[in-house]
């Protein structure tokens, strides 16, 4: 059984719901405003980074911090694609956690020359043409520097190569790429580094549980089929990186799934009338769904995750640095670390 609608437009949400055994998030009361995590067992019921700088005329772009920033930690950070929704959210947090935004940033083509005003804070965002330099002279002003990168994922691997070119530490947010040559790329580089493709705490305790378990119990769904969907704003192109992760789970718990048979929801209209996201959040979501049936259809669990705009990311993120910049600090021997490590070591705020 797949997640296909036959007129997708037509149905209600209740209809859908009861369809397909999903949960409806604006109408369930056991999923929060945030978040959902939903685990039962039932029987059924029947933008490019490496080209020329663009010459468009400078913009202002007012941003304004949503509280008063505390005590100064003396950490500088450069969050490159801060001038999109989740590097913006993730300026916030920092600057409200007491980091210290450097006053450049590196951004793509049609963002060159723009000036962020953050807080009384300028910054400047620079294009492809001079990021190498203006990375490398950021990192000798502020040693310090830890780069956060919420750009596209077509730009993963360059942008990861420049940073281990400076050698500045960063943390990847960005998903997508060629993942197997970003770790390389850093694991030749020795350059500290926090790779994750979710930064939301909670969701990575989630996925945490769902990698022990698959170690634990191999096999212990084999013969299940599995069903997936993930809703994301449209802006976001690439398969999710959590979705990818969680299915791997599954597998090596023996249930049967091909990967082209994820259904990506990228439709505002059918995120609101199949998958229940709520309007407002349509520019910022993350609603995850997945399904195991028996072999013989009598017996069905259903795991699901929702989540509503971007604070759990930007906070999560926020976290990474502050373990990060701790890591260079203590000159950690080991130089890769993911989200997972982060929450072991028991320090989030």
């Amino acid at each position: 059984m797949a997640f296909v609608v036959k007129s997708p437009f037509c149905i209600s949400r209740t209809t859908w719901r009861g369809n397909n055994n999903m949960l409806n998030p604006s109408s369930d009361s056991r999923i929060v405003k945030s978040v959902g995590i939903r685990i039962n067992s039932r029987l059924p019921a029947g933008r490019d980074f490496s080209v020329k700088m663009s010459s468009a005329q400078v913009e202002s772009l007012q941003l304004v911090p949503t509280v008063a920033p505390p005590k100064d930690l003396g950490i500088p950070i450069m969050v490159n694609g801060c001038t999109g929704k989740m590097g913006r959210a993730v300026l916030e947090a920092a600057m409200a956690a007491g980091l210290n935004p450097v006053p450049v940033v590196l951004g793509g083509p049609d963002d060159s020359g723009k000036i962020l005003d953050f807080g009384g804070k300028q910054i400047e965002v620079h294009g492809p043409s001079d990021r190498e330099s203006v990375l490398s002279s950021a990192f000798s002003d502020y040693p310090n520097l830890i780069v956060v990168d919420y750009t596209l994922p077509a730009a993963v691997n360059d942008n990861a190569a420049l940073y281990c070119k400076v050698g500045v530490p960063f943390v990847m947010g960005t998903t997508g790429g060629d993942r197997e040559l970003l770790y390389k790329t850093v694991a030749d580089s020795n350059v500290y580094a926090v790779i994750s493709p979710q930064m939301g705490k909670q969701v990575v305790a989630f996925l945490a549980a769902m990698e022990i378990m698959a170690k634990q119990f191999p096999d212990a769904f084999s013969g299940y089929n599995l069903q997936v969907m993930e809703s994301h704003q449209a802006s976001k192109v690439d398969i999710s990186g959590t979705a990818k992760a969680v299915i791997t789970c599954f597998e090596d718990l023996g249930a049967s799934f091909e990967r082209d048979q994820i259904q990506l929801i990228r439709d505002p209209r059918m995120q609101i009338e199949m998958v229940g996201v709520p309007e407002e959040h349509l520019n910022g979501h993350a609603f995850h769904m997945y399904h195991l049936t028996s072999p013989d259809g009598s017996v069905s669990f259903e795991f699901q995750h929702n989540v509503c705009g971007r604070s759990i990311y930007a906070e999560g993120t926020v976290d990474a640095v502050l373990f990060l910049a701790n890591k260079v600090k203590s000159n950690s021997d080991k130089r890769i670390y993911d989200m997972i490590d982060v929450l072991r070591e028991g320090n989030m705020r």
